[in-house]
């Protein structure tokens, strides 16, 4: 076996089983889960009629990059999302339709690491676990900054040592953040991409949260269109990775793209014919008609705005909580640490949340998931807002 397998951690959700293992919840209350960021909102009717009507399809076997259809439909959905220049997003060139982020997270990490020489991932924390778990199986170091409260749950990528980037291979950035919802500035991506000039890294950011933010006006900036905005229509060192999973309420459809530097993504495209990782054909057709319709959502937006608003005010009673500037989760402080308050929360009030530090990592004693916890408000509004009642009881009945 691999033994890069023995340096990966378990997944939060193990982590958070274990904690809950041989509790009693409440009888008389019905559990209501806020702890995974599964979408709960209706997937688009249009899309699954797409996927009946070609099951035929499931008789052809599909291409690794994915038909021009689609790509040209993707290239159309970033070009106009992101204000691209024309054509410089080509659908034979700088995109690769892939199954899901998960997937194409994990094995652009293998496709691109040089572990013949010291390598680092370098990353948010908190962070998707699988920026860790692809590193460590690239033969990878991964490398952890810190996103707290007092750098506005961003990276102070300044203070960042020239010995860090001087090994750094690939830099994650999540933005919309999981946890906190955190967008990056354009001037910050810009001071990101001069240092991926000067110390020769690929720029990688999962922006799967990118469509679910309160202000119709003001969509959160991607990087593929700083580049557009300092004149880097080639976007040399940065890739992108999008999924119709939080967009369009299809998770299970394992649906998105990478998209940027074309010299990257052929190798990548080059990896993933032998990686086995071709979308079906009717979930390519599905795919189309969800990239090419934004009705739906905006009626998605609508409805987590609906929610954040029945549900801040009334978790301020008793925590520091605050609007997210994108995503469906919150990052509230907790008035006790996190994994008791987790915990407890599920023992008395039948109400399940991840504690933080499940999605961090200790560096130098700093933890910055500890004391907070993630709420994912996937659940209906109703079911949310009971949430919320029910949280604000526990932390009343539980102050010393």
């Amino acid at each position: 076996m691999n033994p890069n397998l023995d340096r990966l951690h378990p997944y939060p959700f193990e982590k958070l089983a274990k904690l809950k293992a041989g509790i009693s919840v409440p009888d008389h209350l019905h559990p209501i889960s806020l702890g995974i960021g599964e979408p709960k909102h209706p997937s688009p009717e249009f899309v699954k009629e797409v996927i009946a009507n070609n099951l035929d399809k499931l008789a052809n076997y599909p291409t690794t990059r994915g038909t021009d259809e689609l790509r040209e439909a993707i290239s159309h959905w970033a070009t106009q999302r992101f204000q691209l220049k024309a054509d410089s997003l080509s659908p034979a060139k700088n995109i690769v339709p892939v199954n899901g982020t998960r997937e194409a997270i994990f094995s652009l990490v293998q496709a691109v690491v040089d572990a013949s020489k010291p390598a680092t991932v370098v990353s948010p924390n908190p962070f998707y676990q699988v920026y860790e778990g692809a590193a460590f199986l690239a033969g990878a170091m991964p490398v952890y900054l810190p996103c707290d409260g007092s750098n506005g749950f961003i990276p102070d990528f300044e203070s960042v040592p020239e010995s860090v980037w001087r090994e750094c291979q690939i830099l994650f950035l999540c933005s919309p953040g999981n946890p906190s919802g955190a967008v990056i500035p354009r001037e910050t991506l810009a001071r990101v991409i001069a240092l991926a000039d000067k110390h020769d890294f690929i720029v990688a950011s999962d922006e799967c949260y990118s469509e679910l933010y309160p202000d119709e006006s003001n969509p959160p900036e991607g990087l593929l269109q700083t580049c557009a905005a300092i004149g880097r229509d080639d976007y040399r060192r940065c890739v992108v990775f999008h999924s119709l999973s939080k967009r369009s309420n299809l998770p299970g459809l394992r649906s998105g793209f990478v998209a940027g530097d074309a010299r990257i993504l052929e190798g990548y495209l080059k990896y993933r014919t032998y990686h086995g990782c071709a979308m079906p054909i009717h979930n390519q057709l599905a795919s189309i008609a969800a990239w090419s319709d934004e009705d739906h959502v905006r009626e998605n937006r609508a409805a987590y705005r609906a929610k954040f608003e029945a549900v801040v005010p009334t978790l301020r009673e008793v925590m520091e909580v605050d609007f997210p500037d994108a995503g469906f989760y919150l990052w509230p402080e907790t008035p006790m640490d996190d994994e008791t308050f987790a915990r407890e929360l599920s023992a008395q009030q039948n109400v399940h949340v991840l504690p933080g530090r499940y999605l961090s990592r200790t560096v130098d004693g700093h933890n910055p998931g500890e004391n907070r916890v993630r709420m994912a408000l996937v659940a209906p509004v109703e079911e949310c807002v009971e949430a919320a009642h029910r949280i604000v009881e526990f932390v009343r009945a539980n102050q010393t």
